[in-house]
């Protein structure tokens, strides 16, 4: 099979899914808008919820997912016992992960003061109680990336994928059904839903695992020989994201000291922000992945770098205009998501302001997750450490620099220009596994049509009455996307669309 084969399937069952996931994650994002706003309260469940996810991304999700998938893969590819490696991963998991589960309730009063040193007394312990209740969720979410790792390597995208769609409705279910029943505060409700949400993650997708006929056995002794060298690849992974995090810690111990409501909008916006991002960057890099490795292996130089091409001018062509339409109408789009009950026009105001700045960085971070992909194909597991390095002094000294004169938005300028540091090291190192003179040409067309498009979209919001939430921030959306697509169809960007699609590889550069 070609290495090529099935690209453009793959990406859009993936971004199919995980836009129905991103999209249910905005109706969940809206009702806890509509129950707890920007408040005091939802402020200490995300300081709460910090720890979890940052493990979450650290040993499930982010690193363990994505070193299992190659040793997974390369297993089977030989014919050893792949079932017997992932038993073992599985195995061990449900012994370590209540240990560390114990340890994180036990330990909440002294690390959460250290994550929101601003907090006051009451808001403090409230953080604690939610932080003992959320921290379970690691070894549910821990178990359920091992699945999702096994489905992604026998090429099952859609199904783990999908899988995100059961944590964000037991969120919801925890805020419109449990929080309003709940005895005392009704924050614990949503903390309930999220532990829910994280159980029907992981079990959604065992019926998948029984149609792929994986066979699992409980086996902690012996270790299997393919576990240590997991372990030794997800320490450069572990490195790369505790970057990350730390960027986010630094974000939220600034963010304690500013007004109340000031995390929730850098949470509001983030959730828009990650919608395009995550939805199509995160579908193409889990979908070259393994091509990736696969050019690598077959040492064929010049696959590697179409296919590396196509996902960066790929990702450019949604990201580009992405970000133009959330800096016009980001400010519209969050007063119809969330302008309602406790959430008030000056959180809209607040968090518009934070989305446009994260905008600004919202290729850089797109293409910084392809560069970590194919550093990870390349075996330059340690190459992203440096530019995670780089990006998270950068993040430190802006923060510093300009959260005085800019409050919550300077917060979020300093984490776009991080990325953009991040990602401009990265392809320093890459800088010969890309045509750039091709990538070069397909920036420009895109640079081009997103213009027409903002000035498109521009030019309708000006005209619309600001009565109706709805038609401000839907009918500029229409446009724009009618526009930009009639700009991609008309020049040489539509090669780019139909060249993954292409299962024999031959599709002309664009």
């Amino acid at each position: 099979m070609s290495a090529r084969k099935g690209l453009t399937r793959d990406v859009l069952m993936m971004a199919a899914a995980v836009a129905a996931s991103r999209v249910l994650g905005l109706v969940r994002d809206a009702s806890i808008a509509d129950r707890f706003g920007a408040t005091a309260a939802y402020d200490a469940f995300l300081i709460a919820f910090y720890v979890p996810q940052l493990l979450r991304q650290l040993l499930a999700e982010g690193a363990l997912s994505t070193a299992f998938v190659p040793l997974y893969a390369d297993l089977r590819e030989k014919g050893d016992d792949a079932d017997g490696f992932a038993s073992n991963v599985l195995a061990l998991l449900m012994v370590l992960c209540p240990l560390v589960c114990a340890a994180g309730m036990l330990l909440a009063p002294w690390y959460v003061p250290f994550l929101a040193r601003g907090f006051p007394a009451d808001k403090m312990t409230l953080a604690i109680s939610l932080s003992r209740w959320l921290f379970p969720t690691i070894a549910l979410v821990g178990i359920g990336a091992v699945f999702m790792g096994i489905l992604n390597a026998r090429q099952r995208f859609f199904s783990a994928s999908i899988s995100s769609v059961w944590f964000n409705v037991g969120v919801i279910l925890g805020a419109l059904v449990a929080a309003p029943h709940w005895p005392g505060l009704p924050i614990f409700g949503l903390a309930a839903g999220a532990l829910a949400g994280a159980g029907g993650q992981a079990l959604s997708q065992i019926p998948s695992l029984r149609r792929i006929r994986f066979r699992f056995s409980f086996r902690v002794w012996p270790i299997h020989p393919r576990v240590a060298m997991l372990a030794q690849r997800m320490l450069p992974a572990v490195v790369v994201l505790a970057m990350a995090d730390i960027n986010l810690l630094v974000d939220n111990r600034f963010a304690s000291f500013l007004p109340d409501g000031s995390i929730a909008s850098l949470q509001y916006a983030m959730r828009l922000f990650q919608l395009p991002l995550g939805v199509f960057a995160v579908s193409v890099g889990t979908a070259l992945l393994p091509r990736l490795a696969v050019a690598d292996t077959r040492a064929d130089r010049g696959l590697f770098r179409r296919l590396l091409g196509d996902g960066l001018a790929a990702t450019a062509l949604i990201l580009v205009p992405a970000a133009v339409g959330l800096i016009l109408i980001g400010g519209d789009a969050i007063r119809l998501l969330f302008q309602r009950g406790q959430f008030t026009a000056a959180d809209t105001a607040r968090t518009a302001a934070v989305l446009g700045s994260y905008s600004l960085g919202l290729l850089a971070y797109g293409w910084d997750y392809l560069a970590v992909r194919a550093c990870y194909a390349l075996g330059r597991t340690t190459l992203p450490i440096v530019g995670a390095v780089a990006s998270m002094a950068t993040n430190v000294a802006l923060d510093a620099a300009l959260v005085g004169p800019m409050g919550a938005s300077g917060l979020a300028l300093a984490s776009a220009v991080a990325g953009v540091v991040d990602a401009a090291i990265l392809f320093a190192f890459l800088r010969h596994h890309v045509v750039w003179r091709s990538l070069f040409t397909r920036l420009g067309l895109v640079a081009a049509g997103a213009a027409i498009m903002g000035a498109a979209v521009w030019a309708i919001r000006s005209v619309l009455p600001t009565t109706s939430a709805v038609v401000v921030a839907l009918v500029p959306v229409a446009v724009g996307l009618v526009v930009y697509g009639g700009f991609v169809r008309l020049t040489p960007l539509w090669r780019l669309v139909r060249r993954a699609g292409d299962d024999t590889g031959t599709a002309p550069a664009a």
